[in-house]
């Protein structure tokens, strides 16, 4: 598993300011397999896109 701010492993190291940060902002990588997202952002909120596991909504 991995960060979906940073795109470190979730295991390793402190996400404290990750989590912080993703309270006002999208995810940028996938928590699966840590590609880069395709993230678009509108004023209702925001969706975010992996080629390989699909879309997550806010």
């Amino acid at each position: 598993m991995y960060c979906d701010r940073c795109g470190g492993a979730a295991a390793e190291g402190d996400h404290a300011a990750c989590a912080a940060a993703r309270q006002l902002e999208p995810p940028r990588y996938c928590g699966q397999c840590r590609r880069r997202m395709k993230v678009q952002v509108v004023p209702t909120g925001w969706t975010a896109a992996c080629v390989e596991h699909g879309a997550v909504r806010n």
